[in-house]
């Protein structure tokens, strides 16, 4: 495996949207209360004193919506000027990132994906459960705003949905022909909402590449970044395309990720949660940061075990106990 070395950080568990694979309607969510959440200095004692000591040094921002967590833009500046911060980022639905953008670029961000299920406003806003207000615009012209301060490189995500937005594919791939825009196509995974699209609610990646292939013709693929994507690029374009294919190609011998949640658990693998850490509640009862930093280490240890020989296992009951928005996956 390669070194472990880029943690996501959950800012917040809730979010604005309620997306179908995600939050799926009718799903009796439980947010963490507002005093269950990781404060902004005991992020800043985890980062400092138990993630950046056991070799953390790459950092992305997810929630639910991390644009709704109060003093977001304070927690991007602490953590960029950080002397061992070697990458920082931000997964984001955009719709409050025309009025940020700027802020968050000053306060050290420089990469931001940005969710973008479908350029059709009736299918977009029926992705994200709109509840009767049409959010298209906005999210948009969040991405325009991005584009115009310079975050690069520019990520839009795609989960591809049969039957949903599956029939969109070859206009997304085409947003990187022109711009510098990097579009990644994502296979949807079943965490917390199994039976949401039937039997099989995702698109294998090699499908969508085909379609790409026959239109314009797609280079070799190749991996960049600090991601599972596997990139390709339109003969000529100036962007690129990545698909994230977790269920249909694993990727587990490339990881180099864990996740913290919005209150506290560091979770080893997406696929798995009977492995986690509770960071929080041990910080909040005294437990010496050097103390955590053994735990976090040893189970750096294990994810290698976790990744080859427990992910299809995943749970204990079977079933996920949470949804993706509460990972901040």
């Amino acid at each position: 495996m390669n070194q472990v070395d880029y943690l996501r950080i959950s800012l917040i568990d809730r979010c604005n949207f309620r997306c179908l694979y995600c939050m799926p309607e009718g799903t009796d969510l439980e947010y963490a209360l507002q005093q269950n959440l990781l404060t902004h200095a005991e992020l800043l004692t985890l980062i400092n004193e138990v993630f950046v000591p056991v070799g953390f040094t790459r950092f992305r921002l997810t929630g639910g919506e991390p644009l709704i967590r109060p003093g977001v833009v304070d927690i991007v500046r602490a953590i960029a000027a950080l002397p061992e911060t070697q990458d920082l980022s931000m997964t984001t639905n955009g719709f409050l990132l025309a009025d940020l953008a700027q802020e968050l670029y000053d306060a050290g961000l420089r990469r931001i994906n940005i969710s973008l299920d479908s350029l059709e406003p009736e299918t977009f806003d029926k992705i994200i459960g709109h509840r009767g207000r049409s959010r298209w615009q906005q999210v948009w012209d969040g991405i325009q705003a991005a584009y115009r301060v310079g975050f690069n490189p520019l990520k839009l995500n795609v989960v591809v949905i049969p039957g949903v937005n599956d029939q969109e594919v070859l206009d997304l791939a085409a947003l990187s022909l022109d711009r510098e825009w990097h579009i990644r196509f994502i296979e949807f995974m079943p965490i917390g909402n199994a039976s949401l699209f039937g039997d099989r609610g995702w698109i294998a990646s090699e499908e969508l590449r085909q379609q790409i292939r026959d239109r314009w013709g797609l280079t070799e693929g190749e991996v960049r970044g600090n991601g599972p994507a596997d990139v390709f690029r339109i003969p000529g374009a100036k962007g690129t395309l990545g698909f994230i294919s977790q269920m249909s190609e694993c990727f587990c011998d490339r990881c180099n990720r864990m996740r913290l949640s919005a209150d506290g658990w560091l979770r080893p693998c997406l696929l798995n949660e009977d492995e986690q850490i509770d960071l929080k509640t041990a910080l909040r009862s005294g437990v010496p940061t050097a103390q955590l930093r053994a735990q976090v280490r040893k189970l750096l240890q294990l994810k290698p075990e976790i990744n080859f020989k427990q992910r299809d296992s995943g749970t204990q009951s079977g079933a996920y106990s949470r949804t993706m928005s509460q990972i901040g996956g």
